[in-house]
């Protein structure tokens, strides 16, 4: 843990994940720390994804320069809906899809953090703001923090505005409403947790704005002065200008549910060298002079992709641990002929082949005999016809599980893997996954 705490901002500033504060003496606050700061996460589905990992990544590097983060999970406004960045109305998920989202996500959250019980000083608080809003009733809602909000003014945000002006999809009072709840989660953090800022995308700003302002309102009415203050980042795109996070197949998760550890040490590895020096300071904890020798290393040999290695490794084992790293990795060697395909597990195995192409073959061909690799390869995507099979396989070109095979060789139950895959291969790169089934 850093030594001094006002060193957050500047980390953040050289990292380029800092897109603009607010507050007048935000520096000195910070300076004077320990402070507490938060950021909230709305339970939408039942994984974070690798999106919400810049928001993690502040809240890491506040606790990492002496501060105190605190992660806010939205039982309460997951039931409402945020309208930011949306061009129509959210459904409405039930309140045990919200419970069950709030627990799966906070199981992603914890291994990130130092928590209070580990560090009194610095450790992390989880909190759900449902335990705040669930004992408020309506009337008191618009006496205590309705007042302080002009329509006029909230119908001038950008999340707001371009809904009214779509006449065909409009915004509802229950979206529109949105930004009092997270404005009352800022001052309700302020008043019972003495928190002071709150951190989040560049999206938020002006709901974050908001909760400043009820917390000066607040303050003013009880003829008080209290101090708050806002930090964002910068939208995160990827070089090409495409949204990050999101690929040809769909979004890549936090969870292993979602998203194979191996599928996602692969999402990393595959960053292009004009975004892999940018994702190691966004996304790892190296400082600034690892990551410079890192970027030095990779520049003199890019065909190895050092800085793709490290950062996949460095993102993986924070998401998901030293052992699925150490799995991900013997997995990713067997693909380069450096360990054996059979030493995989059923789900490794499964994860690994996830994308190559497939075909389903009656396991009862195998038997006796076997099935005679010339006329199988036709049925598969590496050879067209007999003709280019008996080629492919006089040149030494096919592998069956990784092992170089006959030109003569068969496809017998011997060659099953975990009961039921045989993996063929041509030449160094492609691959078919025959499965066969009783």
């Amino acid at each position: 843990m850093a030594d001094a705490p006002n060193t957050f901002l500047a980390e953040l500033e050289w990292r380029g994940l800092l897109h603009q504060t607010a507050g007048p003496g935000i520096e000195e606050h910070l300076a004077g720390g320990p402070r507490i700061g938060y950021c909230g996460f709305d339970p939408t589905a039942d994984s974070l994804g690798v999106g919400n990992l810049v928001a993690l990544s502040i809240l890491r590097h506040f606790q990492r320069a002496g501060h105190r983060p605190i992660v806010l999970q939205g039982g309460a406004t997951g039931l409402i809906g945020d309208p930011s960045g949306k061009d129509a109305e959210r459904n409405l998920l039930t309140e045990d899809e919200v419970r069950h989202n709030v627990d799966c996500q906070a199981k992603i959250i914890r291994p990130l953090f130092t928590w209070e019980d580990e560090d009194p000083r610095c450790g992390a608080k989880l909190v759900n703001n449902l335990d705040w809003w669930g004992g408020l009733g309506y009337i008191e809602v618009l006496r205590d923090v309705g007042k302080h909000f002009s329509v006029n003014a909230m119908i001038q945000r950008d999340s707001v505005r371009d809904r009214l002006h779509n006449r065909d999809q409009g915004i509802s009072y229950t979206e529109f409403s949105y930004m009092l709840l997270q404005a009352y989660d800022f001052l309700h953090l302020h008043r019972n947790h003495g928190c002071t800022l709150q951190m989040s995308g560049s999206d938020q700003y002006g709901n974050i704005v908001s909760g400043m302002d009820l917390i000066r309102r607040d303050a003013a009415a009880r003829d008080a002065e209290a101090e708050s203050f806002a930090v964002t980042t910068p939208l995160m795109l990827k070089a090409d200008g495409k949204k990050f996070g999101k690929t040809e197949s769909g979004n890549i998760w936090l969870s292993k549910e979602r998203t194979s550890p191996y599928a996602f040490f692969q999402f990393w590895i595959n960053a292009s060298d004009d975004d892999v020096g940018r994702f190691l300071r966004t996304f790892t904890l190296f400082d600034r002079e690892e990551i410079e020798g890192i970027e030095a290393e990779h520049a003199k040999a890019p065909h190895q992709r050092i800085a793709q290695n490290r950062l996949a490794a460095d993102v993986t084992r924070a998401v998901h641990g030293a052992d699925e790293l150490a799995r991900v990795e013997a997995a990713t060697q067997v693909l380069f002929g450096k360990g054996e395909l059979r030493d995989l597990d059923a789900e490794m195995l499964r994860d690994v082949f996830a994308d190559v192409p497939h075909s389903t073959h009656a396991k009862s061909s195998l038997e006796r005999e076997g099935v005679a690799l010339a006329d199988f390869l036709p049925e598969t995507t590496l050879a067209k016809s007999k003709r280019e099979a008996r080629e492919f396989l006089g040149n030494g070109a096919i592998s069956i599980n990784g092992e170089k095979v006959a030109a003569d060789a068969s496809l017998t139950t011997r060659d099953l893997l975990h009961g039921g895959t045989i993996l063929i291969k041509r030449g160094k790169k492609l691959w078919h996954a025959a499965l066969w089934r009783d």
